[in-house]
């Protein structure tokens, strides 16, 4: 019973950290419009959100020394970063031009489309789910989703 109501926490949690996707994305783009540079915001972005999880780290009691454990870690590890600032770079950029729904029907998109592959073959140790035909019709609506958004 207890897995059951953990289960419901993430799932909900997940919907919560969902949302805040997009909401980042239009403040991001209000900073790019100020700072006058997408890829300015997502530095300023990054820069805020290191002090706040240096801080959680503090207040949590994290202990620092776990940053010595990164030396051991993958190359591709290190990359997570990279790919977020890249994220982040272009959503500042495109909401300008084709607005919050697109831009992230269009991102959750491509999220969907990879998550297959990835869960597929088990890339990056995750547990393999090999696809299947309830999956690509999930991400077949999501991509009608996208072309709805798109034409209205």
């Amino acid at each position: 019973m207890s897995s059951f109501f953990n289960n419901y926490f993430f799932i909900i949690l997940a919907i919560i950290a969902g949302m805040m996707i997009p909401t980042q994305g239009a403040i991001n783009t209000k900073l790019a419009s100020y700072v006058e540079s997408p890829a300015t915001a997502a530095f300023i972005s990054f820069f805020v959100g290191t002090i706040a999880l240096f801080v959680y780290m503090l207040v949590a009691g994290t202990p620092l020394s776990n940053f010595t454990n990164s030396k051991n870690a993958p190359v591709i590890a290190w990359t997570g970063g990279l790919l977020g600032a890249f994220f982040v770079s272009v959503v500042a950029a495109s909401v300008p031009r084709l607005g919050v729904a697109l831009t992230f029907s269009l991102a959750i998109a491509g999220q969907m489309l990879v998550t297959l592959v990835i869960d597929h073959f088990g890339f990056l140790d995750v547990p393999v789910k090999e696809i299947n035909m309830p999956r690509v019709l999930g991400v077949f609506l999501i991509v009608v989703g996208v072309i709805v958004i798109r034409r209205y």
